[in-house]
């Protein structure tokens, strides 16, 4: 019975638009019975993506409204969920994907099974045909290494997503904390990952960051191109998140660095060009670089563009300008969705898994069971 209930659950969350594939090892059952109890399994199915009240939740599940809200506390608490504070009225609670979702909001609470059972799952979970077509992060160049004269457009610049923003909280790289765990992190900033807005207050109810100024995030992105960390945000041009990674430690770098070309499965509209005259072999992009795409060859840098992800880290610290950055054809250039809803729906499609159509419903059936729990 307690088997079955983590089936579920899995299916559940493969439903969502990060996904949760199944193994042949059985390990992502593993993972769920270490994160949820049984009851807390069986009581996730009943959210949707769709933020709804206690009342309706307590209705779908047959509970009171004063269990049902104890329980989604407590979950939403515990990151295995997703609560909204209410601008007015009741906190409304929905379903979290376990990545990017879940798995990062346990960022305080690893340890070394979770992060062992991860380790062998994270292949499987991040499909990359998948991602090359709709990633949940995209690359954004670090700010030095912009010149005046390279085209931009303002969701490409970490400052100005930054200053969209009214809310900000820092949190520990769940990657770089998890490597360190077990003995393989590496010297990098920990505390770097900018989340904003609802999310912020999500991660400042639950303890997950330490909520900041404008000014201090602006720093942070300062930090990160002096530690050499790639600056990923939300695959959107309206962003809750930049993720700060290194490429011995993000999982997403180093699953996608295994393979042929990897630049070509990432969402950046740049691309480094090298000029080997006036290189003078310093070696200190290569030191830089997360993706391993730059070498010494006869005391001069030499450039893989297919390992190139136009992150700019080379290019900010070159002492001879030799590196710079330039904007990829536009065929070659990613779309990027207007916000997190078309995002979430393009990586749903592209997994067969969501539609514009089946959120329509999912939102009527939200609105018919709020109609009926209000009766």
């Amino acid at each position: 019975m307690e088997i079955d209930i983590y089936k579920k659950l899995a299916k559940y969350l493969d439903k969502l638009p990060g996904g949760f594939p199944s193994t042949e090892t059985g390990v992502e059952l593993r993972i769920l019975r270490r994160l949820f109890t049984p009851e807390e399994a069986e009581f996730a199915l009943h959210l949707t993506l769709i933020p709804e009240e206690p009342h309706v939740i307590a209705r779908r599940a047959r509970i009171t409204t004063e269990e049902a809200s104890r329980r989604l506390e407590e979950m939403a608490g515990k990151g295995l969920i997703y609560s909204m504070g209410p601008k007015r009225g009741a906190t409304k609670y929905m379903a979290s994907q376990y990545v990017i979702g879940i798995w990062e909001y346990h960022v305080n609470d690893l340890d070394e099974g979770l992060i062992r059972d991860m380790s062998e799952y994270f292949p499987t979970l991040m499909n990359v045909e998948t991602w090359k077509k709709a990633p949940q992060l995209r690359t954004i160049p670090v700010g030095r290494s912009i010149d005046v004269e390279l085209a931009v457009l303002p969701y490409e610049k970490a400052e100005e997503l930054v200053g969209a923003h009214k809310k900000f909280l820092v949190a520990p790289c769940i990657c770089r904390r998890e490597h360190k765990m077990v003995g393989k992190g590496c010297k990098k900033p920990e505390e770097s990952c900018l989340v904003f807005g609802t999310g912020a207050d999500y991660y400042e109810r639950n303890g997950l960051g330490r909520v900041i100024d404008r000014e201090e995030a602006l720093k942070i992105l300062k930090k990160a191109d002096k530690a050499g960390l790639v600056l990923q945000p939300s695959n959107a041009q309206k962003i809750v998140n930049i993720c700060c990674c290194c490429g011995c430690c993000c999982q997403v770098l180093k699953t996608l660095k295994r393979y042929p070309k990897p630049a070509s499965l990432f969402s950046t509209p740049f691309v480094a060009t090298s000029n080997s005259d006036t290189c003078e072999g310093c070696g200190v992009c290569v030191k830089r670089c997360q993706m391993d795409a730059l070498r010494l060859e006869d005391a001069v840098a030499v450039l893989d563009i297919d390992q190139c992800i136009g992150c700019g880290l080379c290019v900010s610290t070159c002492p001879t300008e030799s590196l710079t950055l330039a904007r990829k054809p536009e065929s070659d250039q990613a779309s990027v969705p207007g916000n997190m809803i078309e995002a979430y729906v393009k990586l749903g499609r592209e997994r067969g898994k969501l539609s514009s159509f089946s959120l329509v419903q999912m939102r009527m059936k939200s609105k018919l069971d709020r109609l009926l729990a209000s009766k």
